[in-house]
Order: C-alpha cells, then structure tokens, then sequence
C-alpha cells in the first residue's frame, strides 16, 4: 500500500518559511561544506507530489523558474484558483484529505505531502500522514509559518532515523 509522507525542513524553532513565506534560511551550518543528498534516496519511492498554491508559486517564481523541478512526478497543487493545465500537472480544489484517500487506493509510489502548512496541518488532523521526514536547520527563525499546528489528538510516532551532515539534522519518524 502507498504510504504518504511528509518530506520538510523547518527551523530548530519549527517554522517551514520565515514571515514573507522566505526559505533562503534553509542552509546548513557551513556555506562551503557539502550538504547530504537525501532527497535523491527519497525520491526514487515516490511517483505523486502534493502541494499548495503558494508553495508551487515559489517554485515556478522564484526556485526554479525556468523549469518545473518535478517534471518525473504526477504533481498535484491544491487551489481554488484557475490554472492553465500542464503536463503531470493537475490543479484542483479538492479536499486534499479526499485527493490522499482517493490516491493510497490507486496503485502506484508513494505520495510527497511537499507543502503547505494549511495542507499539512489538515491531513495531521485526519492522521493521514504514515511518515514525517523532517530535516531540521541550525536556524531559529523567531516567527514564520509554522510547521505544526495544535492538534484535537495527539500522533504517537516510532524514530525510524537518525543522520546529520553540516548541522543538519534529519528525523524519519513512522506513525506507530
């Protein structure tokens, strides 16, 4: 069965963004050392990505403009805004609890919850998410856009994982 998982940095303080939604923070401690490349590992067990307007914005904008990074993934951005299709593309405003459960029974990968907050914070709420592969900056941020909203019920997890390279610290937590 397909697991969705939630792939993320955020600060050691827990915010994903800062306050205008910036992420040139997310660096290690190091700006001349190599960072790990756990996103490549990562990326071979996943088929379908899934985010927000907002996050997809700053990727076509700003990270990389002049092509879309995600171009071997079925891509779903949630909006309520009217988007021009696109190759492995597709916009929708659907709940995106009902797009999760409608694309673990679909055969196939896993599912990349890439962002945003409000995403993330729903599908938490249902505890639809199996694993919170969360890399963890050396960077207090003070304020931004937190990662972890307050929740009806607690989620109990099981450590999984645990590597760090130039500050950077990367936890892999299953749902137990």
């Amino acid at each position: 069965m397909r697991k969705v998982i939630l792939f993320i940095a955020m600060s050691l303080d827990g915010f994903i963004a800062d306050t205008a939604g910036g992420v040139s923070w997310l660096t290690g401690q190091d700006s001349r050392a190599e960072n790990a490349d756990s996103y490549s590992v990562f990326e071979k067990s996943i088929d379908t990505v899934i985010m927000g307007w907002n996050t997809y914005h700053q990727i076509i904008t700003e990270l990389s403009p002049d092509q879309w990074v995600y171009e071997n993934l079925q891509s779903y951005v949630i909006t309520h805004r009217v988007c021009t299709p696109a190759d492995g593309i597709t916009f929708t405003a659907e709940n995106p609890c009902k797009l999760v459960k409608d694309l673990i029974r679909k055969d196939g990968k896993n599912i990349w919850i890439c962002g945003g907050a409000d995403i993330i914070h729903q599908l938490m709420r249902m505890n639809l998410i199996d694993i919170y592969h969360i890399s963890v900056i050396p960077t207090i941020l003070g304020n931004g856009i937190r990662l972890f909203d307050t929740l009806d019920h607690g989620i109990k997890l099981r450590l999984t994982s645990v590597e760090y390279c130039n500050g950077i610290t990367e936890l892999i937590y299953h749902k137990r």
